[in-house]
């Protein structure tokens, strides 16, 4: 596999395991585009097949390049992301928002993803620019802060207000997840939730 180098990731060895594999976590944990399309697939389907997509794409690709994604040929790449295993239930749809993603990120951050967070003074900043990312809306924004601080070691001032209820210790999100142990309990506490009437964010 292979992709595009990580240029500021801020904490090159992160903590996230969530697919089962380890070189697609380890993708995860190092490469911050790949971070950012695993958050964007992390809807109606489940959190392994969601976070596994940039590894799908980086393997079919041969590297995950913002610039070359937003070039390509929007035909070529849904047929990039819909060969068997699609990655996702959704791949037309999943395939214009990763390249608008890309777009984005070559428009306002010098096409390193990394620059998202970097680049931001503190929390409520990174929310801002989370939120202006295609297809990241509030609660995607809030989970991906807490996923920034509790495994990849990057907590600017105020991430915890922007984070909300995610920045706690309760296992409610896929940034509470660093292992199969942890999976588990996150998907029962959501399923718990669920037949109690609640959100993730309750």
């Amino acid at each position: 596999m292979t992709s595009r180098p990580a240029r500021s990731q801020g904490n090159p060895t992160g903590t996230l395991a969530i697919t089962g594999d380890e070189a697609a976590d380890r993708l995860l944990n190092t490469d911050p585009l790949a971070l950012l399309i695993g958050m964007l697939l992390d809807q109606q389907v489940p959190m392994e097949w969601a976070f596994k997509g940039p590894a799908t794409l980086a393997d079919r690709l041969g590297h995950l390049d913002p610039e070359a994604i937003a070039a390509a040929d929007p035909e070529a790449f849904l047929e990039t992301c819909s060969s068997k295993p699609a990655i996702h239930r959704f791949p037309r749809s999943m395939a214009g928002r990763i390249q608008d993603l890309c777009r984005h990120l070559v428009d306002h951050h010098d096409g390193d993803a990394a620059n998202v967070w970097v680049g931001a003074t503190d929390g409520a900043d990174l929310a801002h620019r989370l939120q202006a990312l295609p297809g990241y809306g509030a609660e995607k924004t809030k989970i991906f802060v807490a996923i920034l601080a509790k495994r990849m070691g990057h907590r600017p001032d105020g991430w915890e207000a922007a984070a909300g209820p995610f920045a706690d210790d309760v296992p409610r999100s896929v940034a509470d997840i660093d292992g199969p142990e942890a999976l588990t309990t996150v998907r029962a506490w959501k399923k718990a939730q669920k037949a109690a009437g609640k959100t993730k964010q309750q």
